[in-house]
Protein backbone atom coordinates (compact mmCIF):
# COMPACT_ATOMS: atom_id res chain seq x y z
CA UNK A 1 0.00 0.00 0.00
CA UNK A 2 1.06 3.50 -0.89
CA UNK A 3 3.05 5.24 2.24
CA UNK A 4 0.80 8.47 1.81
CA UNK A 5 -3.15 7.83 1.56
CA UNK A 6 -6.41 9.91 1.67
CA UNK A 7 -9.22 8.51 3.08
CA UNK A 8 -12.64 10.15 2.99
CA UNK A 9 -14.83 9.69 6.14
CA UNK A 10 -18.13 10.16 6.98
CA UNK A 11 -19.79 13.97 8.05
CA UNK A 12 -17.76 15.22 4.98
CA UNK A 13 -14.47 15.18 5.82
CA UNK A 14 -11.31 13.46 4.56
CA UNK A 15 -8.31 11.83 6.59
CA UNK A 16 -4.83 12.58 5.32
CA UNK A 17 -2.37 9.74 6.53
CA UNK A 18 1.30 8.90 6.46
CA UNK A 19 2.11 5.47 7.74
CA UNK A 20 -1.07 5.08 8.91
CA UNK A 21 -1.13 7.47 11.16
CA UNK A 22 -3.45 10.96 10.22
CA UNK A 23 -1.85 14.04 9.90
CA UNK A 24 -4.74 16.13 8.57
CA UNK A 25 -8.01 16.53 7.74
CA UNK A 26 -10.24 18.11 5.31
CA UNK A 27 -13.68 19.53 6.60
CA UNK A 28 -16.25 20.44 4.18
CA UNK A 29 -19.56 20.23 5.82
CA UNK A 30 -22.25 22.95 6.00
CA UNK A 31 -22.02 23.33 9.77
CA UNK A 32 -19.08 26.11 8.92
CA UNK A 33 -19.56 29.14 6.94
CA UNK A 34 -16.24 27.64 5.01
CA UNK A 35 -13.95 24.32 4.34
CA UNK A 36 -11.38 24.39 6.59
CA UNK A 37 -8.28 21.90 8.11
CA UNK A 38 -8.02 20.83 11.31
CA UNK A 39 -6.28 19.21 13.01
CA UNK A 40 -2.94 19.67 11.54
CA UNK A 41 -0.82 17.30 13.71
CA UNK A 42 3.22 17.48 15.24
CA UNK A 43 5.42 14.92 15.60
CA UNK A 44 4.17 14.14 18.69
CA UNK A 45 0.60 13.57 17.43
CA UNK A 46 -0.89 16.73 19.43
CA UNK A 47 -2.69 19.35 16.46
CA UNK A 48 -0.79 22.62 16.38
CA UNK A 49 -3.16 24.26 15.34
CA UNK A 50 -6.74 25.35 17.27
CA UNK A 51 -10.17 25.66 16.43
CA UNK A 52 -11.25 30.01 16.92
CA UNK A 53 -9.69 31.97 20.03
CA UNK A 54 -8.74 31.09 23.24
CA UNK A 55 -10.23 34.10 25.07
CA UNK A 56 -12.45 35.62 22.13
CA UNK A 57 -15.74 33.60 21.76
CA UNK A 58 -16.47 36.52 18.25
CA UNK A 59 -13.84 34.88 16.98
CA UNK A 60 -15.38 30.94 16.31
CA UNK A 61 -14.71 31.98 12.24
CA UNK A 62 -10.71 31.30 12.97
CA UNK A 63 -10.75 27.68 11.38
CA UNK A 64 -7.51 26.58 12.00
CA UNK A 65 -6.14 26.66 8.82
CA UNK A 66 -8.79 28.22 5.98
CA UNK A 67 -9.00 30.11 3.12
CA UNK A 68 -11.20 33.21 3.57
CA UNK A 69 -11.45 36.75 2.36
CA UNK A 70 -12.98 40.01 4.00
CA UNK A 71 -13.75 42.46 1.13
CA UNK A 72 -14.96 40.19 -2.07
CA UNK A 73 -16.45 43.35 -4.45
CA UNK A 74 -17.65 44.24 -0.58
CA UNK A 75 -19.10 41.09 0.28
CA UNK A 76 -17.58 39.76 3.67
CA UNK A 77 -16.63 35.96 3.44
CA UNK A 78 -14.38 36.60 6.70
CA UNK A 79 -16.35 37.13 9.65
CA UNK A 80 -19.37 35.06 11.38
CA UNK A 81 -21.83 37.49 11.03
CA UNK A 82 -22.09 37.51 7.30
CA UNK A 83 -24.92 35.58 4.95
CA UNK A 84 -21.50 34.63 2.51
CA UNK A 85 -20.36 31.26 2.59
CA UNK A 86 -17.82 28.91 1.17
CA UNK A 87 -19.21 25.48 0.00
CA UNK A 88 -17.35 22.69 -2.16
CA UNK A 89 -19.74 21.57 -4.72
CA UNK A 90 -17.53 18.30 -5.53
CA UNK A 91 -13.84 16.28 -4.54
CA UNK A 92 -12.20 16.16 -8.29
CA UNK A 93 -9.74 13.98 -7.38
CA UNK A 94 -7.73 11.99 -4.70
CA UNK A 95 -4.50 10.21 -5.58
CA UNK A 96 -2.28 7.96 -3.04
CA UNK A 97 1.59 7.57 -2.90
CA UNK A 98 4.79 6.70 -1.62
CA UNK A 99 5.91 10.48 -1.61
CA UNK A 100 2.58 12.55 -1.43
CA UNK A 101 -1.57 12.21 -0.67
CA UNK A 102 -3.03 15.22 -3.21
CA UNK A 103 -6.69 16.01 -3.20
CA UNK A 104 -8.32 18.59 -5.82
CA UNK A 105 -11.84 20.20 -5.12
CA UNK A 106 -13.93 22.83 -6.61
CA UNK A 107 -15.79 24.92 -3.82
CA UNK A 108 -18.53 28.07 -4.52
CA UNK A 109 -17.89 31.42 -2.97
CA UNK A 110 -21.83 32.29 -2.63
CA UNK A 111 -22.73 35.92 -1.47
CA UNK A 112 -25.63 34.57 0.75
CA UNK A 113 -28.77 36.02 -1.65
CA UNK A 114 -27.98 35.07 -5.13
CA UNK A 115 -27.46 31.26 -5.73
CA UNK A 116 -25.18 31.94 -8.48
CA UNK A 117 -21.76 32.27 -7.07
CA UNK A 118 -19.39 35.35 -7.07
CA UNK A 119 -16.50 32.70 -7.38
CA UNK A 120 -14.88 29.36 -7.98
CA UNK A 121 -12.35 28.05 -6.38
CA UNK A 122 -9.91 24.87 -7.22
CA UNK A 123 -7.80 24.01 -4.47
CA UNK A 124 -5.20 21.25 -4.65
CA UNK A 125 -3.37 19.71 -1.19
CA UNK A 126 -0.01 17.91 -1.05
CA UNK A 127 0.68 16.48 2.20
CA UNK A 128 3.99 14.40 2.52
CA UNK A 129 6.76 13.76 5.05
CA UNK A 130 9.16 16.09 5.93
CA UNK A 131 11.81 15.27 9.06
CA UNK A 132 11.07 12.30 11.69
CA UNK A 133 6.65 12.49 12.07
CA UNK A 134 7.26 16.23 10.67
CA UNK A 135 4.47 17.09 7.67
CA UNK A 136 4.44 19.32 4.63
CA UNK A 137 1.12 20.88 3.29
CA UNK A 138 1.41 22.54 0.34
CA UNK A 139 -1.68 24.10 -0.91
CA UNK A 140 -2.37 25.84 -4.36
CA UNK A 141 -5.78 27.81 -4.82
CA UNK A 142 -7.05 29.40 -8.36
CA UNK A 143 -9.92 31.49 -8.12
CA UNK A 144 -11.98 32.27 -11.01
CA UNK A 145 -14.55 34.83 -10.77
CA UNK A 146 -18.15 34.32 -12.69
CA UNK A 147 -18.10 37.72 -14.15
CA UNK A 148 -15.73 39.12 -16.39
CA UNK A 149 -13.64 40.45 -12.69
CA UNK A 150 -13.86 40.43 -9.92
CA UNK A 151 -12.04 42.74 -6.95
CA UNK A 152 -10.24 41.47 -3.87
CA UNK A 153 -10.93 44.63 -1.84
CA UNK A 154 -7.68 46.07 0.60
CA UNK A 155 -7.73 44.28 3.96
CA UNK A 156 -5.15 42.58 6.31
CA UNK A 157 -7.54 39.45 6.53
CA UNK A 158 -7.20 36.86 3.56
CA UNK A 159 -6.47 34.85 1.73
CA UNK A 160 -5.00 32.03 3.82
CA UNK A 161 -4.59 32.10 8.00
CA UNK A 162 -3.06 29.96 10.45
CA UNK A 163 -5.00 29.98 14.09
CA UNK A 164 -1.85 27.87 15.88
CA UNK A 165 -3.04 25.84 19.48
CA UNK A 166 -2.74 27.87 22.88
CA UNK A 167 0.11 26.69 23.91
CA UNK A 168 2.69 27.42 21.13
CA UNK A 169 0.73 31.15 21.29
CA UNK A 170 3.14 33.65 22.47
CA UNK A 171 0.09 34.91 24.70
CA UNK A 172 -1.74 32.31 25.98
CA UNK A 173 1.15 29.78 26.02
CA UNK A 174 4.93 29.55 25.13
CA UNK A 175 5.43 30.38 21.61
CA UNK A 176 7.43 33.09 19.33
CA UNK A 177 6.74 34.09 16.42
CA UNK A 178 10.41 34.17 14.11
CA UNK A 179 10.17 35.53 10.33
CA UNK A 180 12.72 35.25 7.62
CA UNK A 181 14.46 38.68 8.07
CA UNK A 182 15.16 37.51 11.81
CA UNK A 183 12.72 39.68 13.60
CA UNK A 184 10.87 38.51 16.35
CA UNK A 185 7.43 39.24 17.94
CA UNK A 186 4.17 40.59 16.95
CA UNK A 187 5.18 44.53 17.21
CA UNK A 188 8.75 43.96 15.11
CA UNK A 189 6.63 41.66 12.41
CA UNK A 190 3.04 42.90 11.58
CA UNK A 191 2.77 44.44 8.44
CA UNK A 192 6.48 43.63 7.70
CA UNK A 193 7.18 41.45 4.01
CA UNK A 194 8.96 38.02 4.79
CA UNK A 195 9.25 34.86 2.37
CA UNK A 196 8.27 32.70 5.38
CA UNK A 197 7.15 33.01 9.43
CA UNK A 198 7.63 30.42 11.96
CA UNK A 199 5.06 30.15 14.94
CA UNK A 200 6.79 27.50 17.28
CA UNK A 201 6.57 26.73 21.38
CA UNK A 202 5.96 23.91 23.40
CA UNK A 203 2.85 22.01 22.71
CA UNK A 204 3.35 19.49 25.62
CA UNK A 205 6.52 20.57 28.51
CA UNK A 206 9.83 19.48 27.23
CA UNK A 207 8.04 19.48 23.71
CA UNK A 208 9.16 21.74 21.21
CA UNK A 209 7.23 22.51 18.07
CA UNK A 210 5.81 24.72 15.50
CA UNK A 211 4.29 25.72 12.18
CA UNK A 212 6.14 27.31 9.30
CA UNK A 213 4.17 28.86 6.65
CA UNK A 214 6.10 29.81 3.34
CA UNK A 215 4.88 32.76 0.76
CA UNK A 216 5.93 31.46 -3.11
CA UNK A 217 7.40 33.81 -5.44
CA UNK A 218 4.87 33.37 -8.17
CA UNK A 219 2.38 35.05 -5.86
CA UNK A 220 1.63 38.62 -7.32
CA UNK A 221 2.20 40.19 -3.70
CA UNK A 222 5.53 38.12 -3.28
CA UNK A 223 6.71 38.41 -0.65
CA UNK A 224 3.66 39.22 1.40
CA UNK A 225 2.86 41.59 4.31
CA UNK A 226 2.25 39.77 7.28
CA UNK A 227 -0.82 40.02 9.79
CA UNK A 228 0.94 38.40 12.93
CA UNK A 229 -0.96 38.51 16.65
CA UNK A 230 0.75 37.79 19.49
CA UNK A 231 -2.50 35.48 20.68
CA UNK A 232 -2.23 32.72 18.32
CA UNK A 233 -2.44 33.44 14.40
CA UNK A 234 -0.47 34.36 11.20
CA UNK A 235 -1.59 34.89 7.81
CA UNK A 236 -0.03 36.35 4.42
CA UNK A 237 -2.16 39.02 3.33
CA UNK A 238 -2.96 39.00 -0.04
CA UNK A 239 -4.11 42.39 -0.31
CA UNK A 240 -2.39 43.99 2.54
CA UNK A 241 -1.30 47.15 0.21
CA UNK A 242 -3.94 47.08 -2.32
CA UNK A 243 -7.18 45.88 -3.73
CA UNK A 244 -5.99 42.94 -6.35
CA UNK A 245 -8.50 42.19 -9.26
CA UNK A 246 -8.65 38.67 -10.92
CA UNK A 247 -10.61 37.75 -14.43
CA UNK A 248 -12.20 35.32 -16.03
CA UNK A 249 -9.56 35.11 -18.58
CA UNK A 250 -6.30 35.26 -16.06
CA UNK A 251 -7.72 33.46 -12.99
CA UNK A 252 -5.64 34.51 -10.01
CA UNK A 253 -3.68 31.62 -8.43
CA UNK A 254 -2.00 31.33 -5.05
CA UNK A 255 0.20 29.30 -3.72
CA UNK A 256 1.68 28.40 0.25
CA UNK A 257 3.67 25.70 1.96
CA UNK A 258 2.72 24.84 5.89
CA UNK A 259 5.56 22.53 7.81
CA UNK A 260 4.49 20.85 10.92
CA UNK A 261 7.69 20.76 12.59
CA UNK A 262 9.74 19.53 15.36
CA UNK A 263 11.75 21.15 17.61
CA UNK A 264 11.86 25.37 17.90
CA UNK A 265 12.44 27.98 14.76
CA UNK A 266 15.63 26.77 12.60
CA UNK A 267 15.86 29.62 9.96
CA UNK A 268 18.93 27.89 8.33
CA UNK A 269 17.04 25.25 7.19
CA UNK A 270 13.73 26.95 6.73
CA UNK A 271 15.52 29.02 4.40
CA UNK A 272 16.45 25.91 2.30
CA UNK A 273 12.60 24.77 2.50
CA UNK A 274 11.96 28.64 1.39
CA UNK A 275 14.57 28.08 -1.53
CA UNK A 276 13.23 24.16 -2.76
CA UNK A 277 9.75 25.63 -2.52
CA UNK A 278 10.27 28.09 -4.99
CA UNK A 279 11.80 26.21 -7.45
CA UNK A 280 8.67 23.45 -7.99
CA UNK A 281 6.43 23.75 -10.29
CA UNK A 282 2.40 24.36 -9.55
CA UNK A 283 -0.38 21.84 -10.33
CA UNK A 284 -2.43 21.39 -13.18
CA UNK A 285 -5.87 19.65 -12.59
CA UNK A 286 -7.26 17.70 -15.69
CA UNK A 287 -9.96 15.53 -17.49
CA UNK A 288 -8.58 11.74 -16.87
CA UNK A 289 -8.00 9.75 -19.64
CA UNK A 290 -7.61 6.72 -17.10
CA UNK A 291 -10.93 4.28 -16.86
CA UNK A 292 -12.63 4.84 -12.96
CA UNK A 293 -10.67 8.73 -12.50
CA UNK A 294 -12.22 11.68 -13.68
CA UNK A 295 -9.58 14.08 -12.83
CA UNK A 296 -5.81 13.76 -12.40
CA UNK A 297 -3.67 16.08 -10.56
CA UNK A 298 0.11 16.57 -11.77
CA UNK A 299 2.93 18.94 -11.64
CA UNK A 300 3.49 21.22 -14.20
CA UNK A 301 6.20 20.57 -16.45
CA UNK A 302 7.15 24.15 -17.94
CA UNK A 303 10.10 25.93 -16.54
CA UNK A 304 8.48 29.04 -14.20
CA UNK A 305 5.08 27.53 -14.25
Amino acid sequence: MPRCQILPLPHHQVSFEIDGVERLRWHHGSDHPRPFFYPLNGPSGRSLTRMGHPGAPNHDHHLSVWFAHHKVTGVDFWGMNSPAVIRQQEWMAYHDGDDAALMAVHLHWLDGHDPAPLLDQQLVARVSPAGPNETFLELQATFTPRAESLEFGKTNFGIVAVRVAKAISAHFGSGQLTDAEGRVGEPAIFGTRSRWMDYSGEILPGTPEGITLFDHPANPNFPSHWHVREDGWMGPSLCFDQPRTTTRENPLTVRYLLLAHGGGCDPARFQRIADEFASTNGFEVRKATVKHEAWTISRKTDVGA
